[in-house]
């Protein structure tokens, strides 16, 4: 009998502490009990609640307020280990992390994208990206002694995570200059390497994001590919020939599949994990991918946006789906492609969108009229967070 329960104890691998790995293991620690190990392993221990860098990066909230320490889920019945994963046996289900193999009869892999900001040379020396807690402060810190000129942000490169994110930025700091009572002194642009924002949404919602960010005196500069930065000249070059001179730059940095995920066989042609669009099922068995380092195509022709909102709802059905394996009962779950985001509009108002992303032919997605009762939706959010899943 003592056997029968050793054989029957198992373990789930976690690879990645963000959105959807943090999910995935609450979701997991409820269902299946302490029965089974549940390891969530991420190469840092500070949890960062990425939907707030705009509002670190304008002054309004502080980074300790939007950070929590992985540790503290050890309460819950989950291990965290913290360390670089250095390689991924996906035969073997095993996982090397501190130079220690650890096997797992699921992986679950919740990686994200790595952030190349030094990709064009000059970039991060001379741009904030917002990307991250720490090129958030760099932004929040730069405006404080930017009195005027021109203030650039920059979309550098696709794919990349939060397709809002860009817009919001530039609409907060053109809400922040308003604050500061320099806006007449500062000319704020916005470059994209895209045709328009949030295109795979739908060129309804795409030309409302547009018009909410030109009705601030925002120029926008769509399908502009940055090919170099000249540092002496402070100056932006693009491949369609353009050039923009900047006194502030505000970037997204461009993302990449983690060399690990690469190296183990788990990325395909689109460069990111092709996955089961219902199950997020890779092609190896019991082994998952949820999140920023997918790609799922849609009808349409392009992938699936790559957000949190979709991590956290993949997260919750594979979390599901393991459990009725590893209990045997309970019915499985499909990945919906529902989706929603908040836009950051600045003057205490934000807009809300929510739609389906599977639709065919297309993505069916609304945009609800921007009010102060959605940023304070947000607001609402990010303390929910941090509730729920600490």
């Amino acid at each position: 009998m003592e056997n029968n329960i050793v054989e029957q104890n198992k373990t789930v691998l976690i690879l990645g502490g963000g959105v959807g790995g943090l999910i995935t293991a609450n979701v997991l620690s409820k269902l299946i009990g302490k029965k089974h190990r549940i390891i969530l392993i991420d190469k840092d221990r500070k949890y960062t609640f990425s939907p707030s860098f705009p509002w670190v990066a304008t002054g309004v909230r502080k980074p300790e307020k939007i950070c929590k320490n992985l540790n503290g889920l050890q309460k819950k019945g989950i291990e965290f280990i913290e360390g670089e994963i250095t390689e991924i046996n996906v035969d073997n289900k095993t996982v090397e992390v501190n130079g220690n193999v650890i096997f797992g009869d699921y992986l679950v892999v919740a990686m994200g994208a790595d952030l190349v900001p030094n990709s064009i040379q000059g970039l991060e020396k001379e741009g904030n990206s917002f990307y991250s807690l720490e090129g958030a402060e760099k932004l929040r810190d730069s405006l404080k002694n930017f009195q005027g000129g021109d203030l650039v942000v920059l979309i550098t490169s696709l794919p990349y995570k939060c397709p809002a994110a860009p817009y919001e930025m530039a609409m907060l700091l053109e809400y922040d200059c308003r604050k500061r009572k320099i806006r007449n002194n500062v000319n704020i642009t916005l470059f994209a390497a895209e045709p328009g924002p949030m295109g795979v949404a739908g060129k309804e919602l795409s030309g409302a994001v547009r018009q909410m960010v030109e009705d601030k005196g925002i120029q926008y500069f769509p399908e502009h590919q940055l090919e170099s930065v000249n540092s002496e000249e402070k100056m932006l070059c693009f491949s369609n020939g353009s050039k923009a001179h900047y006194d502030l730059l505000a970037y997204v940095p461009t993302h990449k599949v983690p060399d690990v995920i690469k190296a183990s066989g788990l990325a395909g042609d689109s460069g990111w994990v092709p996955v089961d669009r219902n199950t997020l099922e890779t092609k190896y068995e019991n082994i998952f991918a949820i999140g920023d380092i997918t790609g799922i195509p849609l009808a349409l022709g392009k992938p699936l946006p790559k957000a949190g909102v979709f991590a956290h709802y993949q997260a919750e059905v594979v979390a599901y789906n393991i459990a009725v394996d590893i209990l045997g009962s309970g019915k499985r779950k499909t990945f919906t492609g529902n989706g929603e985001c908040f836009i950051e509009l600045g003057d205490g108002k934000a807009g809300f969108a929510r739609g389906n992303f599977y639709n065919e032919p297309l993505p069916n997605v609304n945009m609800f009229k921007p009010g102060r009762h959605w940023h304070a939706g947000k607001v609402l959010f990010e303390k929910d967070w941090f509730r729920r899943w600490f």
